[in-house]
């Protein structure tokens, strides 16, 4: 079928060639979606370089070398003229769904949503309304009902060295501060989390999708 004139021109960043490929098949199928252009990153994604191809929605997945999603989703947010975000991934943690839409992603959407879904999501981004898979949603949702474990970024870049097996010397290396600023931090973290010690800190994380 010939495609249509009002089709929406998207910008496809993902670094596994494999996925890409088979995201361009998914979104070329659809009459209204064309996959105007693709990157393995975010490096060197512009407005300019967008509005240069007539890109009408940016899809990224988050974890990229180089520059990453949520980096280069707060770039574009910052130039008015640059295209929507719409966050494709497999990761579902609170943290990164936090992270992508502070950074300004209009939408998140997980890899293995149904063809119509994520069709009605590039659709709806480019219309510049806001679209949450069911899963993100529920995870917002859970932040803001549990507002105990609603952590900083810094507290989840602490958990997350924790979750390597970090001692707090290493931490404290690591993050440019004093072993007394990591203990403070675990302090905050521990309550909360409602915990007294880091194995439980992490395995509570982990269960409500931190890390």
């Amino acid at each position: 079928m010939t495609k249509v004139s009002t089709e929406i021109r998207v910008m496809l960043i993902d670094d596994h060639p494999v996925v890409r490929a088979g995201l361009r098949a998914i979104l070329d199928s659809f009459d209204d979606i064309i996959v105007a252009a693709e990157a393995s990153s975010g490096q060197g994604i512009t407005a300019a370089s967008l509005a240069e191809k007539n890109i009408d929605v940016v899809v990224s997945d988050i974890q990229m070398p180089d520059v990453d999603g949520i980096s280069l989703t707060k770039t574009l947010s910052a130039d008015k003229s640059a295209p929507p975000v719409l966050i494709l991934t497999t990761y579902d943690t609170e943290a990164d769904i936090v992270a992508a839409i502070e950074a300004g992603a209009l939408g998140y959407l997980l890899k293995d949503a149904p063809e119509k879904a994520l069709h009605d999501a590039v659709i709806a981004t480019a219309k510049g309304e806001r679209t949450l898979s069911p899963e993100v949603a529920k995870a917002l949702m859970n932040r803001i009902s549990q507002p105990h474990a609603s952590l900083s970024g810094r507290e989840i870049e602490i958990l997350r060295a924790l979750e390597s097996g970090a001692t707090n010397r290493q931490l404290a290396a690591q993050l440019f501060i004093s072993e007394a600023t990591v203990k403070t931090h675990l302090v905050h973290i521990y309550s909360k989390l409602g915990v007294d010690n880091r194995t439980a800190a992490i395995t509570t994380a982990r269960q409500q999708k931190l890390i």
